[in-house]
């Protein structure tokens, strides 16, 4: 009961300047009223501040953890053990309480409070009217995490207090909470600055692109699920869920236009680029970009004001503002590929391995990753010499035991340069790569294609990082590809535990089916593992082994967990409301549950 009473008491929090200014994340002060608080710029400034905390990443706040949110479990990771892997079996319990529902109606609360000061400011709002828009931002990014975790939730708009007759407000559908979330969103973006104007001294602060982007985000991803999902997993509004109020098939091509418009700007006018230092370290950008601090963090010596991809991220340091999670750890261990993630990198030819003469096969442990698209190196190289794993190093003895390492998001020199808790990069929330694959994407979605141009200003800048070649119609036709499929292979890859492999098979309506289909690891039939007890022990794999498409035909790999534990259904798109919350209000629980 107390924590549910949280989520709407009055609550009020002073923020100081201090040496973490230039973090965001700025240290609470004792209670002051909010009268005498909110009377100056500065003011609103600090409180604003504090918002940036509100975003999950790596530091962990409230019960959020970012473990939840980098794509365990799916059909791209091997580990099989944990409450996310659970999540991707389609195994989801019921709670009386949820620190994911409360948090977010708490932020929403803060955002709500500086909202209501503002509109009885006594100063000139033109002093004011950037924080107003972080704080209709910051209301849009948490009514949007709601919707995606939830669907339709109560919207509340105002500060209420513990006798509100909001507190007892049924559910509203995510078509009205997404109009509201873009309705706000529009007006931040107005009074948000330009990346441009915002001073070293204040990197990583919300600009008038991030919000764009953002926008650009919640419509493609609205638009993909009303075209594919529907109305599916919405109830009826009566006896569950939070109904279709506001629903209009329409919607979809409106959604998809703007996306590409608000993208396209974006991607025109915001100063980003992608980070690309391939000539320096060794083609395997894609690895040191998620672990970029200082001079130390990388052979090349770069530190993250060479930078310029991160739209909107949550900022770090190792003096001021550490990550404070077993970041590398938990990646290591929790993000090992499974044999479809492997298997899903091209050659450097641009072809699959199915079709590319330059695929080596499998014998040897080394022989998959000859002549791959970058990222496979750079995501699952070796721990320790962030190499291609040499021939007969990597043994198969228990059902952990994959075949692959997992390097992305894993510090450089880690035990030495860092240690556990100690890993302070930024963490992305939105960077350029992602926009250029969301405007293909939305392009595709629209009209059923790319021209040249469109995918040489977008997904062709991401597969030259990569060292792939750029791709066009009469390449996709000759190698018999289906641009769709394209941007999607090429989303899955460069968004790899990202927050980014749930939301995109949701959105496709594929969850059921892709997160329905066994979990295997390392290929053994004609490689080096085949009857070689020294480098495998079948009896460590309780589920054996399976025939799966390969590069070089039907091989069987280990099983790392079996079709019948995996039980993802279309009642899983959305997870379950809190019990207690269903229980003292109007809310009705989600279909299914």
């Amino acid at each position: 009961m107390k924590k549910i009473i949280n989520i709407i008491l009055p609550c009020f929090m002073v923020f100081f300047t201090s040496c973490e200014d230039d973090f965001i994340d700025l240290t609470p002060l004792a209670s002051i009223t909010e009268d005498v608080y909110f009377s100056e710029p500065i003011h609103y400034e600090q409180n604003a501040n504090s918002f940036y905390r509100q975003m999950i990443a790596f530091r962990p706040t409230g019960g959020s953890n970012i473990a939840d949110f980098m794509d365990y479990g799916t059909d791209l990771t091997s580990y099989t053990e944990g409450t996310q892997q659970d999540y991707g079996r389609g195994v989801v319990s019921l709670q009386q309480v949820d620190s994911y529902w409360n948090n977010a109606y708490s932020y929403i609360r803060a955002n709500n409070v500086l909202l209501k000061r503002a509109e009885s400011y006594a100063g000139d709002v033109n002093d004011i009217k950037e924080y107003i828009a972080i704080a209709k931002f910051f209301r849009a990014w948490n009514y949007y995490f709601l919707v995606q975790r939830y669907g339709g939730v109560p919207l509340i708009t105002k500060v209420l207090d513990t006798d509100s007759e909001e507190l007892k407000s049924p559910r509203n559908s995510r078509y009205e909470v997404v109009a509201q979330v873009l309705k706000d969103l529009e007006e931040a973006i107005v009074d948000l600055p330009l990346e441009q104007n915002i001073g070293t001294d204040n990197k990583g602060k919300l600009s008038k692109w991030a919000a764009m982007a953002f926008k650009g985000r919640v419509l493609l991803y609205e638009a993909t699920w009303m075209k594919y999902v529907q109305t599916s997993t919405d109830g009826d509004g009566v006896s569950m869920g939070a109904g279709s109020a506001g629903y209009s098939a329409s919607n979809v091509d409106t959604y998809l236009q703007e996306a590409v418009s608000v993208l396209k700007t974006v991607m025109d006018q915001g100063g980003y680029e992608l980070w690309n230092y391939n000539s320096l370290l060794d083609n395997k950008s894609s690895f040191y970009l998620f672990n970029l601090e200082d001079g130390g963090s990388n052979p090349a010596g770069l530190d993250k004001s060479t930078n310029k991809e991160f739209i909107l991220y949550n900022k770090y340091d190792f003096d001021l503002y550490k990550g404070n999670t077993g970041l590398t750890h938990g990646a290591r261990g929790r993000l090992q590929p499974s044999r479809k993630m492997m298997d899903m990198f091209l050659c450097l030819d641009g072809k699959t391995i199915n079709d590319s003469p330059l695929f080596k096969g499998y014998v040897k442990t080394s022989d998959e990753y000859q002549n791959r698209d970058y990222r496979m190196r750079a995501y699952f190289a070796d721990y320790d010499t962030y190499e291609v794993p040499v021939d007969g190093s990597i043994v198969l003895n228990q059902q952990l035991s994959t075949g692959y390492y997992n390097q992305k998001f894993c510090t450089y020199n880690y035990g030495e340069y860092r240690q556990t808790k100690e890993e302070s990069a930024d963490y992305p929330q939105i960077r350029l790569a992602a926009v250029y694959l969301m405007y293909a994407e939305a392009l595709v979605e629209l009209n059923g294609s790319l021209t040249d141009t469109q995918m040489s200003e977008s997904i062709n800048k991401v597969k030259a990082r990569a060292g792939l070649p750029a791709i066009s119609n009469s390449s996709l036709i000759a190698n018999g590809m289906n641009i769709k499929d394209e941007i999607r292979r090429e989303r899955t890859i460069e968004l790899y535990a990202e927050n980014s492999r749930y939301v995109d098979l949701k959105r496709w309506g594929l969850a059921e089916e892709v997160l329905g289909e066994p979990i295997a690891g390392a290929v053994i039939e004609g490689t080096d593992y085949e009857n070689n007890a020294a480098l495998y022990n079948p009896s460590s794999y309780q589920f054996g082994e399976i025939s799966v498409a390969t590069g070089s035909g039907t091989l069987k790999a280990v099983q790392l967990d079996a079709v019948s534990n995996r039980n993802f259904s279309r009642t899983n798109y959305l997870h379950p409301l809190p019990t207690l919350q269903v229980g003292q209000t109007e809310v009705l629980q989600n279909p299914g549950y």
